[in-house]
């Protein structure tokens, strides 16, 4: 079937915004063709520095037939209201429909062909693209990320003709700036066009282009003995520069590697865009980068990476001086400073943050390890741990915050914990990121974010939907991360209020899903108010062994039977209260079950204290044949008043027993 190309051809694209702009181009379109009743077979976009591509395989030559029901206006409506939805409709009188109380037109509507309607949908989209930033140039009357400069637009190997404000739809695009010819080819189908592109220097997959990248400069690194640091941030965004990219190895001065290897990596990144290189044995970096360029040199690319070292020189230099300058002052020295620095217009300053800090690592610190050096140690690193905010590296490179500040911290001879406190406050910043769980430095970065969400929460500032500017559900992530991974028994509910209680409980579903885990069970746990969340993962795991035995879906069964009844007879009239009893003439499996329960409830008690969890699960497995025979055997509305109330007496001991363990009431299943 036939195929629709379109490339909106630019100046450049900002790296950063491409990914984003190739999404909502596809997103853009699917919605549009198929509210024209288009389902593409296959629907594909690219970005890249100056062109935006969009190949939808599969689409018919022309749209079917459309039948439309419109709604009218009601029956008994002034004559004028009908006239003009008959004159609206193209219908007469007889050919309306009465349906509840309101005239309906079935209007018909021929199919309009392919080209027409994506001749629309390209105008709809251009003036409409979701752009971060965008200009506007000529009369004004266009906006896009920058200049527009052409469109190519083809259906079927034929042009799609229109134009928008006086960019005319055409066959021909161009490639590389610099290496393609000048001149502009033909591209009437998705081959033609990729090919044509790759032939003059353009590759239009920025995946092919990481690929490149990467096979390159992991191929120069290893001709020298070095192996490449591997940054997929980096390699995204040079990726988005160089349609036709060409890594190439450089030199810079040894002198500059007593730096610490962070300043280095990032002025590097930040700055330049380089690619460090590090020795494949020791892991210390060489002195050596890899660039990329957006050109193949004649000289093989000396002249660039000569180019290249000299401005990592210059930035490196100041970097030595801010280095240098630093270290003569103490971290304790520069706290005054941080007076004028605003954390949030509400929340106060930065210096009234590390109070708050300071505070609630000194609480924090006894629940990770009580002893009163761990306190110091955790007071101390607290109220140093934002010292370097001051700092002209950190000033410099806002990106080393807290790493900065635990090297000031070693080179004041600083306790080791103390340092490495200060150093990995921050993290966990992502799900990849490692996670502090030395005592002291735990300490430090789980009141560095309680603070975070504690504060935020008391001015309202909450994440909604996509929203999250204080980035709260990664501070939340972070203090869970901590917390189970340095099996710290922290109780939640002496920190947080109960919404930010429901916020963790949700980050943790969150947490726990992509794990693989049910988000029920953890709302069946946290039911039952705890708020140790070492405890609750740990019953959270038995609980999902349990229901993935027989015995526990079948007891999970039960007690849902129990519950409804329950229920029901509870709107009736009050459930009987008391213990259930042997009574004279029961069947055996009420007998049974009741003497089962007592037991149960016993050895779940103990179970529950000491937090073995599976033991609890294993006693309630046990009770699953007993239950499964009271519903089989026993009728518990009986005829006998007595005998009823002393089997929802039972059936409330089943519940009350199972609820010790877990909500199962909030159990799918």
């Amino acid at each position: 079937m036939p195929q629709l190309l379109l490339e909106l051809f630019s100046e450049e694209i900002p790296a950063r915004m491409q990914a984003q702009a190739a999404r909502d181009l596809e997103r853009m379109a699917r919605e549009r063709l198929a509210a024209e009743g288009f389902i593409p077979e296959a629907l594909k976009t690219f970005a890249g520095p100056r062109r935006l591509t969009l190949v939808a395989e599969g689409l018919p030559l022309a749209q079917a037939d459309r039948k439309e029901e419109r709604k009218g206006p009601r029956v008994g409506a002034p004559e004028q209201a009908i006239e003009g939805f008959l004159r609206a409709t193209g219908l007469s009188r007889d050919q309306l429909v009465e349906r509840d109380g309101a005239y309906f037109a079935a209007v018909e509507k021929p199919g309009q062909p392919t080209p027409a309607i994506a001749a629309e949908i390209v105008e709809q989209i251009v003036r409409s693209f979701p752009w971060p930033k965008s200009m506007t140039w000529a009369d004004g009357s266009l906006r896009w990320v920058r200049p527009l400069h052409r469109i190519l637009c083809v259906f079927n190997r034929e042009v799609v003709p229109f134009q928008i404000e006086g960019i005319e739809s055409g066959e021909v695009t161009q490639g590389h700036r610099f290496m393609g010819s000048a001149q502009p080819f033909r591209a009437r189908d998705f081959d033609e066009y990729q090919d044509g592109l790759s032939r003059h220097f353009v590759l239009l997959d920025p995946e092919e282009r990481k690929s490149v990248i990467m096979d390159a400069a992991r191929t120069l690194a290893f001709a020298r003995g070095f192996e490449l640091v591997e940054d997929e941030g980096l390699l995204d965004e040079v990726a988005g520069l160089a349609e036709w990219p060409t890594p190439i190895l450089g030199d810079m001065d040894p002198a500059f590697l007593d730096l610490p290897p962070e300043v280095i990596r990032t002025s590097m990144r930040v700055h330049q865009r380089y690619f460090a290189l590090r020795d494949a044995r020791s892991g210390f970096l060489v002195p050596h980068f890899v660039t990329v360029a957006n050109i193949e040199a004649e000289d093989g690319g000396k002249a660039i990476a000569a180019g290249n070292a000299r401005v990592l020189s210059a930035r490196l230099n100041d970097a030595r001086f801010f280095w240098e300058e630093d270290r003569k002052i103490r971290l304790e020295d520069r706290l005054p400073k941080l007076k004028g620095v605003t954390f949030h217009a509400r929340l106060g300053t930065m210096y009234e943050r590390v109070t708050r800090i300071e505070a609630l690592a000194a609480e924090l610190a006894r629940f990770v390890r009580d002893d009163a050096p761990t306190r110091e140690k955790a007071v101390l690193a607290a109220r140093l741990c934002k010292a370097d905010l001051v700092s002209g590296m950190v000033g410099e490179f806002p990106e080393l915050q807290g790493i900065m500040g635990g090297y000031y911290a070693q080179a004041e001879g600083l306790d080791p914990e103390v340092v490495d406190a200060i150093r990995d406050h921050y993290k966990p910043q992502g799900p990849a990121d490692a996670v502090p769980v030395q005592a002291v430095a735990a300490a430090v970065a789980l009141a560095d974010k309680l603070d975070t969400l504690v504060s935020f929460f008391s001015i309202g500032e909450k994440p909604t939907g996509s929203r999250d500017p204080y980035a709260l559900r990664r501070a939340a992530i972070g203090v869970i991360r901590i917390l189970l991974q340095s099996r710290t028994r922290l109780p939640l509910k002496s920190f947080v209020s109960d919404e930010l209680l429901a916020f963790f409980a949700d980050r943790l579903k969150v947490l726990l899903r992509e794990e693989g885990q049910r988000h029920d069970l953890v709302d069946a746990v946290f039911a039952l108010g705890d708020d140790d969340l070492v405890r609750i993962v740990s019953r959270v795991n038995a609980l999902d062994q349990f229901l993935q035995t027989a015995d526990g879906a079948n007891l999970l069964a039960g007690y849902k039977r129990a519950v409804n009844i329950l229920k029901a007879e509870e709107k009736k009239a009050p459930l009987p209260a008391g213990e259930p009893a042997e009574m004279k003439a029961a069947p055996p499996e009420e007998a049974g079950l009741i003497n089962a329960l007592g037991h149960a409830e016993l050895e779940i008690g103990k179970a529950l204290k000491t937090e073995d969890f599976e033991a609890a699960m294993r006693e309630l497995a046990a009770l699953r044949a007993l239950v499964d025979a009271f519903f089989d055997k026993v009728l518990v509305n009986s005829e006998v008043a007595a005998e009823r109330d002393n089997r929802l007496r039972l059936l409330a001991k089943v519940r009350d027993a199972m609820g010790r363990v877990a909500d199962f009431s909030q159990v799918a299943g």
